[in-house]
């Protein structure tokens, strides 16, 4: 076992801990991004110049602007010291020439209030030369648009494992994208203080690329630009890349004013102006032997980036890697293509890729359980990766035994056989309502897929009277990664909860940090945090040894006291001690996640760290009048690996599933797909049109079981990633309305379900069935 994992004594981790905000949040004393402009003088507000064609050449006049009173000055392409682009791949003008959506900022206005701001930006005049516009994944296969790299993976002869297979399907799987809807919107506050620095605050899951923007475009050294996260009402991915711009903003009027300048974008500014989960469009075929075992899969994977690339480049690559979810398919070919359109650039959400790849999967054998005659539950588990093989993408799948193991429990957890017995009898006696229970599997790789990535840093601090400080380089969303920090600390250091306080996310104490993402957050920062912990406390020891007249070996730190031989002191007075035998009591710490190696253009390596599993088991009831259903029960059975913080875990677990049941069930983004003057348009730009889930939508009973016996050696006290997996356990959900659509017909027939499977959708279903 590694040290990273090794199990410590009397630990604070694996304790369940409330949230560290949670008082905070409850009472709503927690300060966000935008509440720190109340507490500087002199803000200006920033609003947008938004685009009212979806395509077009602008040519801008900001005189009238200037005429409201209030505003003080409009920001344009011309203003820009630097670089004008808001990304990583140059192609994102900061202040666009060409309108590329509906609502595209053109240009920005500061005002003494948001009001006379909100009247500045109505006065700019707007001269659009309209241009051809792609608004759907469709319309731009026809037409040729795409944009990036195309990847493919491949195994295998797929072509010809189709060709010789007793049973093909073949098919088109299309899904819509997600709206992260997150509490808080994009928000950013920026001044320059009396040394020249741009202090940035922004609500951004990575603090590190916002400060480089800001700094190529403002033309300034990266040691000019400090940005802070101290916390975030929810981002889900989609503060990952698009918050950089938005910083830019503020610091660029910052700069050219000398005043603070806030950014903060409403409701219908952050749905008409951000990116959503990427929508896909598949088209595949699959190879079965009769008794339902796997041969191949051939597919094509389209995914609308928007205008665009932002990061669907690698978002596609994840799903390229998650499409076998946790099935071995021995001939594969998938390629994936990212598609460019006239609309939001669409960007990480949670799953970053996962999702969609799972998706046609589980899609292909929801609809060929039935066509082969094979209970679908059975056709899962026959096809379940074995030890010793490994993915498409050439990774040996670590722990393949975990999957039949997690499944088979949760079939007795859930008293599947019994309920599916009690479903069927329901069914027959029921005409015009049915039930169904499914289950489905989730195995998810932990890691980013850019290697350089999997790093981290932190910067630990003792205080003479023995208190801790905490800064680490991840930050805190609402997702509980500052907790579980706090409480690796305190079991490093061998002191109670209560004396370690953690700092806001800075740039200019950790640097180079990467996203808070990609489920790693825990793994990466924790393991930073452990090795400057673990270093102070190994300089601390000889000391103790003094002090209690033991070898250094025995000494052990553990509950806010120091002992060895029968002897003890408190952990105070070790550092004091320490202080005076003039020995260093803060400490940078640093990991890197070895044993990951990947190449982008073969798509070939072993990018994940390790697999986190999981497995959901949903009972369903359909209305068949109006396709209205019920979910009734969700069971769960995660690998959380040794958890850092129980509570903290299954929060996550809980809140993944129910955020993937609403995009598989409820949440559909709409546009305006018509040729009129509206198309390109947004039309889900509220929460009276964009349904999320609320507590109507919720399982009557809910029950989540934390896979025993899971440590993961190699990750911090052997705990594993638990954000991102539990969201593609709602894919039981989906499948279940498909089983109770098919119970509305005669049996043996493939059920096609919209998604998401909104009851419309499900409605239309059931038509078809009978």
């Amino acid at each position: 076992m590694s040290d990273l994992a090794a199990r410590p004594i009397d630990p604070v981790v694996g304790r369940p801990t409330a949230h560290e905000s949670a008082r905070l949040h409850v009472t709503g004393r927690a300060v966000y991004t935008d509440d720190l402009a109340a507490l500087r003088a002199g803000v200006l507000t920033a609003w947008p110049v938004q685009s009212t064609h979806t395509h077009a050449h602008v040519t801008l006049d900001v005189l009238g602007a200037y005429s409201v009173p209030g505003v003080v000055r409009v920001l344009t392409a011309e203003d820009v010291p630097g670089v004008n682009d808001a990304g990583v791949k140059q192609d994102e003008p900061l202040f666009p020439s060409e309108a590329m959506y509906r609502g595209h900022a053109l240009a920005w206005v500061l005002g003494e209030t948001p009001e006379a701001a909100r009247l500045g930006a109505a006065a700019v005049t707007v001269d659009y030369a309209p241009l051809p516009s792609i608004v759907t994944i469709t319309e731009a296969i026809a037409a040729g648009s795409y944009q990036g790299a195309a990847r493919t993976v491949a195994r295998g002869d797929a072509e010809g494992a189709l060709a010789a297979a007793p049973v093909v399907f073949e098919g088109v799987t299309e899904f819509g994208g997600q709206e992260h809807f997150y509490l808080e919107t994009h928000a950013s506050l920026a001044h320059i203080d009396s040394e020249g620095q741009v202090f940035v605050e922004s609500s951004t899951q990575h603090p590190s690329e916002t400060q480089e923007i800001v700094a190529h475009v403002l033309h300034v050294p990266s040691n000019r630009v400090t940005v802070q996260q101290l916390r975030m009402g929810g981002a889900f991915g989609g503060k990952e890349m698009q918050p950089h711009g938005l910083a830019a903003i503020a610091a660029l009027g910052a700069m050219l004013t000398g005043r603070p300048v806030r950014l903060r974008l409403t409701r219908t500014q952050d749905l008409t102006m951000t990116g959503k989960r990427h929508p896909f469009h598949i088209s595949w075929r699959a190879g079965f032997e009769p008794d339902g075992t796997l041969l191949a899969l051939d597919a094509t994977l389209t995914s609308d980036g928007g205008w665009c690339l932002d990061l669907s480049e690698p978002v596609m690559s994840r799903a390229l890697c998650h499409l076998d979810n946790a099935y071995w398919i021995p001939n594969v070919r998938a390629t994936g293509r990212v598609a460019q359109t006239h609309k939001t650039s669409n960007t990480a959400f949670r799953g970053f890729g996962g999702p969609q790849g799972v998706f046609l999967i589980e899609d292909i054998l929801g609809r060929a359980a039935p066509a082969l005659g094979v209970d679908p539950a059975e056709l899962r588990r026959m096809n379940f990766y074995r030890p010793g093989q490994a993915t498409p993408y050439g990774q040996v799948v670590k722990d393949a035994e975990r999957m039949p193991a997690i499944w088979d429990r949760l079939r007795a957890e859930a008293d599947v056989d019994r309920r599916q017995a009690g479903i069927a009898q329901f069914n027959a006696a029921h005409e015009d309502t049915k039930r169904a229970l499914a289950m489905t599997p989730i195995k998810f790789g932990i890691s980013f897929n850019f290697t350089a990535y999997n790093q981290a840093g932190a910067l630990v601090h003792v205080y003479k009277d023995g208190s801790v400080l905490v800064n680490h380089g991840g930050t805190e969303m609402g997702q509980g990664l500052h907790t579980k920090m706090l409480q690796v600390a305190a079991t490093a250091l061998g002191v109670p909860l209560s004396v370690v306080r953690l700092a806001p996310t800075r740039t200019d104490k950790v640097p180079n940090t990467s996203a808070t993402a990609a489920s790693s957050g825990a793994d990466l920062n924790g393991a930073a945090v452990k090795n400057a912990c673990d270093q102070i406390r190994e300089r601390m020891r000889p000391v103790a040894a003094g002090l209690l007249e033991a070898d250094a070996a025995d000494v052990v730190f553990a509950g806010g006291t120091v002992s060895a031989g029968g002897r003890s002191v408190p952990f105070t007075e070790v550092v004091s001690a320490s202080y005076f035998a003039r020995v260093q009591l803060s400490q940078a710490g640093y990991y890197r996640t070895e044993g990951l190696h990947w190449d982008i253009e073969r798509m070939q390596g072993s990018p994940f760290k390790y697999f986190s599993y999981g497995a959901a088991a949903t009972e369903v009831e359909v209305d068949g009048f109006t396709g209205e259903y019920r979910i009734r029960r969700v069971d769960i059975v995660h690998d959380v690996g040794d958890s850092l913080s129980p509570q903290i875990d299954l929060g996550q677990v809980e809140g993944g599933f129910v955020q993937g049941l609403g995009w598989l069930t409820l949440e559909e983004l709409r546009w305006d797909e018509t040729d009129g003057p509206g198309r390109g348009r947004l039309l889900t730009t509220s929460a009276s049109t964009y349904k999320l889930p609320s507590f109507s939508e919720m399982p009557e009973e809910f029950s989540v079981h934390f896979y025993a016996d899971a440590r993961e050696d190699g990750a911090v006290y052997g705990s594993k990633a638990v954000g991102e997996p539990p969201l593609m356990l709602a894919f039981s959900a989906r499948e279940a309305l498909r089983e109770a659509v098919a119970a509305f017909g005669p049996g043996g027939r493939t059920v096609e379900l919209a998604s998401p499977a909104t009851p419309e959708a499900v409605f239309w279903a059931i038509e078809a069935a009978r």
